[in-house]
């Protein structure tokens, strides 16, 4: 996922933070408004990764049923040519 800006970049975050200079407001609070707007950009990207994260698990469980169906066919392929145990459920030699 590319990394988001805010927009601003280093001269823009620059010019905003003289405007908040100007304006009257504190050191203190130019911090907080700075930590506010960085938590409401995490907030987002976490939402982002939530979204990407479910699409995932739902691709997996797709993947996986098909996978399942796939192995399943070629059991059956095997069995109907003639071999004995479908390969899928033969045990390795070392057990």
């Amino acid at each position: 996922m590319p990394a988001r800006s805010n927009g601003w970049g280093a001269s823009g975050q620059a010019h905003r933070s003289a405007q908040i200079l100007e304006l009257g407001v504190s050191m203190n609070d130019r911090r907080m408004i700075e930590l506010e707007e960085q938590i409401a950009h995490l907030s987002r990207t976490i939402e982002d990764l939530s979204d990407i994260v479910a699409r995932q698990e739902k691709e997996i469980v797709q993947n996986t049923r098909r996978l399942a169906m796939l192995m399943e066919r070629a059991a059956e392929k095997e069995l109907s040519e003639g071999g004995t145990v479908p390969l899928a459920d033969q045990k390795p030699p070392h057990w």
